[in-house]
């Protein structure tokens, strides 16, 4: 019985040491609680020009930017409590007025088999802002819409469809002066990177197919009156002060990028680091590696109705994949 208790004892010490050891930065975790001491949060943005396909778009987009405006807090709130940053502070930019006058260019990427687009600034005004501020690093977020493969059930589990889904996802980067790429999300330094939808946009009509009986599923857009109702979804927030209510949706896609920020935990099992010399610290990547892109499986068991997809920008089709360093854009002028 000893024997047993001692072996469990040191397996669960083993998982949580080696759990807490993982890296989720571009550059050494002590660098980076080092050097970025004050980090700017920037008003989070909508990409507009990336892959929304709705049939309203207009009214989505103003949706969203008008839940932004009412749960970015909850995302400054969260990253104060992680204790990781001396102070964190929300700019007060107007989020429109400062994606447009910092966007380089965005790319639509498939890294690790993860769908989603990234998004480089012009250097000259993001050192303007960062210095303006008073800041080290500046976390700039993006909602942007996105196509891509996923499989969907039907109610009764039976029934699926795989096929092309139209949604809308969040990406977010912390960049210093210098254009580095300290931390980004979607991470590729995790196990299993994966980038959840945001909000899903469309949805397989399987009643619509059963009641015709057809194998021929239909793809629909949800209303926007029925994308409101998914926002308003509230729980209590448990990181600002009084009576504040935060959408669920934020609050789940926040969880997420946050728990990639908080200290690493030391038990007394765990091994110590040598120090990070400024010799030993990774230099950016100077180049990117391209790939071509898988092509999807086809959709399995039923068939979507066929659609022509909307025009899609030459920029918003680039694949890329990159390794996971400290990324400094050097075509940035």
């Amino acid at each position: 019985m000893k024997t047993f208790l001692k072996f469990a004892f040191l397996s669960v010490a083993v998982l949580l040491s080696s759990g807490c050891s993982s890296n989720y930065y571009n550059i050494p975790r002590e660098t980076f609680e080092k050097h970025v001491k004050i980090l700017g949060v920037a008003p989070i943005f909508v990409d507009s020009e990336s892959d929304i396909r709705h049939p309203d778009k207009d009214a989505l987009v103003a949706l969203i930017k008008d839940y932004n405006r009412k749960n970015e807090k909850e995302l400054v709130a969260r990253l104060k409590d992680t204790g990781t940053f001396f102070s964190v502070r929300l700019l007060d930019d107007d989020a429109d007025k400062l994606f447009n006058n910092m966007l380089f260019r965005r790319e639509r990427r498939d890294d690790a088999s993860v769908v989603y687009y990234k998004y480089f600034y012009k250097l000259p005004e993001l050192k303007e802002l960062i210095t303006r501020n008073g800041l080290d690093a500046v976390m700039l977020t993006v909602v942007s819409g996105l196509s891509r493969q996923d499989t969907v059930r039907s109610s009764n589990l039976v029934s699926y469809l795989k096929a092309d889904y139209n949604m809308l996802v969040m990406t977010s980067q912390i960049l210093d002066a210098n254009g580095n790429i300290l931390w980004e999300f979607p991470n590729f330094r995790e196990n299993s990177p994966s980038l959840p939808a945001f909000i899903e946009l469309q949805y397989p009509d399987f009643d619509e197919g059963k009641a015709n009986e057809t194998d021929r599923v239909e793809l629909k857009y949800k209303t926007i009156p029925g994308i409101e109702r998914v926002l308003k979804k509230s729980e209590d927030s448990s990181f600002q002060k009084g009576d504040v209510k935060v959408s669920s949706a934020y609050s789940s896609i926040f969880g997420g990028m946050v728990s990639l920020l908080k200290p690493e935990r030391h038990y007394p099992w765990s091994k110590k680091k040598e120090p990070v010399t400024e010799e030993q610290q990774p230099q950016p990547a100077a180049s990117q590696q391209e790939m071509q892109k898988q092509v999807a499986p086809a959709p399995e068991l039923v068939k979507p109705v066929d659609t022509k997809p909307d025009d899609v920008k030459p920029e918003d089709t680039n694949q890329e994949v990159v390794k996971p360093e400290v990324i400094k854009e050097e075509n940035i002028k």
